[in-house]
């Protein structure tokens, strides 16, 4: 799918995993994507559609691993294509667990999980679908193009349906079921989705997940360097699929998204059911005090903003602003005052806002309620 001078593109891994071997041990940077856990779960940051040299892409296992700790990401899969070979004749690879097998090395003294798949790679229908958590994908070199997933299921896989809006299996760019899928839902052979999937994303996709009870995905799809991809250096970040947890392993990882448990994070957007959704959108914005101003009736009120997320938020409530217009923007990380005129002085308001940086259906956004206890 890309096309650069080998040399190239050899000289631009060797000095990106040279930079990583500068950073200190923990990885901790400013570019380290951050989300707050959510009351009783664990919010795991996961990228479960990445590509090597090992299929299509243009870097080696382990620069993934380096750029999923530079992203501060909780798990990753790298899911190689079984069919699609484009490099064989210079990387010739009869296991094709390979690619996991090197990550896996490389992560071992990182806090990173590593979970193993492939990307089940077949014309439309089905088109190209992920399966994840499996146990050996030699086992799923398999033509039948039902078959393959019966195989995963065997292996107690976890299936989505790749980028089911790309305009090279569907010109007008909109996802929509075939009878085959429709099928594989049935009979639980497709568990999940990708609504997001590089730097594409696709209302439709979103209804069907809603409609057919699917797990709301989003990856990067990467194939080059995260950082050229998503514009890293210029503020940018890679789509991940936010898993919401009992603990932090792969197992539960597992569980979470069979039980669709997941919120995207793209381009600023977050994507999901409101059962997640609207909780982890409440545990990221904290008021850190409220006070009315000297001999006046206007609350002056400190929100912070805990996440990498830009929050857009317009005022749904009875009251209104005093430094602002009813749209306010919290930026990632920092807080940010808001003058509320409240006519009288009180002990506590309620908030109530359209968070428009946030996506529950087709262009429908989820409302939140912030309660503010007022310091006398």
């Amino acid at each position: 799918m890309y096309k650069l001078p080998a040399l190239i593109l050899c000289l631009l891994s060797v000095a990106t995993f040279a930079q990583t071997e500068r950073i200190p041990h923990s990885h901790k940077m400013a570019r380290s994507l951050k989300f707050p856990d959510m009351p009783g779960y664990k919010t795991m940051k996961c990228d479960l559609h990445q590509h090597t040299v090992f299929s299509d892409g243009s870097v080696w296992p382990d620069i993934r691993v380096a750029e999923a700790l530079m992203d501060g990401l909780d798990a990753i899969s790298l899911t190689e294509h079984l069919e699609y070979q484009p490099h064989k004749a210079d990387i010739p690879h009869p296991d094709r667990n390979r690619s996991y097998e090197l990550a896996l090395k490389e992560a071992k003294d990182h806090n990173l999980l590593i979970i193993r798949g492939s990307e089940i790679t077949r014309k439309m229908p089905p088109g190209h679908c992920n399966a994840i958590f499996i146990e050996d994908a030699n086992k799923m070199l398999i033509e039948d193009s039902v078959a393959v997933f019966r195989e995963a299921k065997r292996q107690n896989a976890f299936t989505f349906w790749n980028h089911p809006m790309w305009v090279s299996q569907r010109p007008d760019g909109i996802s929509t079921l075939t009878p085959m899928h429709k099928m594989l839902i049935k009979e639980k052979l497709l568990d999940g989705i990708e609504v997001v999937n590089d730097v594409n994303y696709s209302d439709e996709a979103l209804q069907i997940a809603l409609d057919n009870n699917l797990t709301i995905m989003g990856t990067s799809d990467v194939h080059k360097l995260v950082d050229w991809t998503f514009g890293v250096p210029q503020g940018g970040h890679r789509p991940v699929t936010l898993v919401f947890t009992k603990e932090a392993t792969i197992e539960a990882i597992r569980e979470g998204l069979m039980n669709r448990r997941t919120v995207v994070f793209y381009k600023d957007l977050l994507i999901g059911r409101d059962e997640y959704l609207v909780p982890l959108i409440k545990e990221s914005l904290k008021v850190s005090s409220a006070k009315y101003l000297p001999k006046t009736s206007v609350l002056q009120l400190e929100i912070e903003n805990v996440t990498s997320a830009e929050f857009t938020l317009q005022n749904k409530s009875k009251y209104t602003f005093h430094a602002h217009a009813d749209i306010v923007t919290l930026k990632p990380g920092e807080k940010t005052l808001i003058e509320v005129k409240t006519k009288d002085k009180l002990t506590s308001i309620d908030l109530t806002f359209e968070v428009l940086n946030a996506i529950h259906a087709p262009n429908s956004h989820p409302t939140i309620t912030i309660p503010v206890k007022i310091t006398p």
